[in-house]
Parts: C-alpha cells; sequence; structure tokens
C-alpha cells in the first residue's frame, strides 16, 4: 500500500484550510485518512502551520511520500532537515544531542524571522493607518472650507439682496414724498 502525506481540504468557498493528513495514495483528497498530522491555514498573514513534527519524521521514514505542497510545508516547518540530521545520527556523523541542538537552533533562527515580518506587517499596518486618517481629515477639512465658503456667499447673497430690497422700499418713498409746494 503505498501511502502519502498530503493535504485534506476543509473549510468553505473562498476561505479554505487544509488538515495534513497521512493517507492511502489511492483514496479521495478529502477521503479516509491514515493519521492527521497537523494543519494549514493559507488565509493568515504569514501562514499558519501546526505541525506533529516527530510524527511527521516517523512516517518520512517509514517510507511514505509526500506530494509537492506538503513537502513544501514539511521543508519550511524543518521536518526534512530533522530527518536529514537523524540520518547523520544513524550514520554516527555526530549524536543525537548536536542534531537536536542543530535543529533547535535553525528553528529559532526561523521563529525570529517570523516575528520579523509580523513586525514589519503591524508597522505597515500602523503606518497605512496614520495615513487614511491623514488624508481623511486633509478632504474633512477642504469640504468644511467649501461648506464655509458657500455659506459665506450665500450670507453676502442674501445680505445685498436684502440691501437691494431695502433700497427699493427707500426709493420709491422718496419718489412719493411730496415736492415742496411752490405756492
Amino acid at each position: 500500500m503505498a501511502v502519502r502525506i498530503r493535504l485534506a481540504r476543509h473549510g468553505h468557498k473562498g476561505y479554505a484550510f487544509y488538515h495534513i493528513v497521512v493517507a492511502n495514495s489511492k483514496a479521495p483528497r478529502d477521503g479516509k485518512f491514515i493519521e492527521k498530522l497537523g494543519s494549514y491555514n493559507p488565509n493568515t498573514n504569514p501562514a499558519t502551520v501546526v505541525l506533529d513534527i516527530d510524527r511527521a519524521v516517523a512516517w518520512l521514514n517509514n517510507g511514505a511520500e509526500p506530494t509537492d505542497t506538503a513537502r513544501s510545508i514539511l521543508s519550511k516547518e524543518g521536518v526534512l532537515l530533522k530527518k536529514h540530521l537523524l540520518g547523520g545520527v544513524q550514520k554516527g556523523a555526530f549524536d543525537e544531542a548536536a542534531a537536536e541542538a542543530k535543529f533547535n537552533a535553525w528553528k529559532q533562527q526561523k521563529e525570529e524571522a517570523k516575528q520579523q515580518i509580523a513586525q514589519k506587517n503591524s508597522a505597515k499596518k500602523a503606518e497605512d493607518k496614520k495615513a487614511r486618517q491623514t488624508a481623511e481629515q486633509k478632504i474633512n477639512a477642504d469640504r468644511a472650507e467649501a461648506i464655509a465658503k458657500k455659506k459665506a456667499e450665500e450670507a453676502a447673497a442674501k445680505a445685498e439682496a436684502e440691501a437691494a430690497a431695502k433700497a427699493e422700499a427707500e426709493a420709491p418713498a422718496a419718489e412719493e414724498a411730496p415736492a415742496p409746494a411752490a405756492e
């Protein structure tokens, strides 16, 4: 029986996440599986992977073949590196403690890189938010200035109309006033 490490899709349309499973190569993608090794969520930034590294290494040592996508995930999580280091232990190149130390150093370096990416993303979000707020404040100030200008024009037009109406009211009164009588 050929065994593969692959992804089983879950979630809904447009928001999929995957379980990393060990399954018979003839089983359907979302069908029966032998063991669940972890999960992969590509919807987060950076993608979230939860994986039982020791079980994955055990399955690789037993002959399970990962699919291309699963191989990529396993490589990024260090499963293939750990398998390689354990192979060196079996050949006598170094002891298990040295292999574990190398793996932990690599893993810590990887975590620091992830944290830097997360910090850059959060800093970029904060910068974008500040830029949007500044742009919105400018738009609001322009809008308020336009409204004030329009109200000033309306007030000036109203005052001008009132002055014209008052002048018209005074002018006919002056015309109607009788001229001094010339007797």
